[in-house]
């Protein structure tokens, strides 16, 4: 797989049925390896491992309904409070991150509600605090660590 741009971190693989897999310590098994998913899991040990947010707030490709409509959202973090405090849309390397992109975004955070966003293709990161009194939202060079967001 492609190298991405994040720190390294070591995942655990195994082949099954000419398939190469990769374990999500969030889902607790092993998943098809695509370049989505590789952006994902590095998306996952990021908010681990580089800010901190404990594995039993993030959550990965969960179900949630928009204007009727089922779609899924990639990967969910919470406050400890339950209410959402990120939302992370992957794409795969290839994807040019593009206003369609927050686009969608916006709309899975209408029923959301999260205080931040991050759009992320592997190699190019985005960052965003939601206004909502300005239904807008401001670019940031990073997200918050969790220690900044316990309440």
């Amino acid at each position: 797989m492609q190298k991405l741009n994040f720190p390294d971190f070591s995942f655990r693989f195994k082949n099954s049925e000419n398939k190469v897999l990769v374990f999500d310590e969030i889902r607790k098994k092993f998943i098809v390896l695509t370049p989505e998913e590789w952006v994902r899991i590095h998306v996952v040990q990021f908010l681990i491992q580089e800010k901190n947010y404990p594995k039993s707030l993030i959550n990965v490709e969960k179900v949630i309904k928009i204007n009727g409509l089922v779609k899924r959202y990639d990967v969910v973090v919470f406050q400890p409070n339950g209410n959402i405090f990120l939302v992370v849309e992957c794409k795969q390397t290839n994807v040019l991150i593009n206003q369609t992109v927050f686009d969608q975004i916006a709309r899975y955070n209408l029923t959301l509600k999260a205080d931040y966003l991050m759009v992320t293709n592997g190699l190019n990161h985005y960052f965003c605090q939601m206004d909502f009194e300005k239904e807008s939202y401001l670019f940031l060079n990073d997200i918050p660590n969790y220690n900044l967001i316990v309440k």
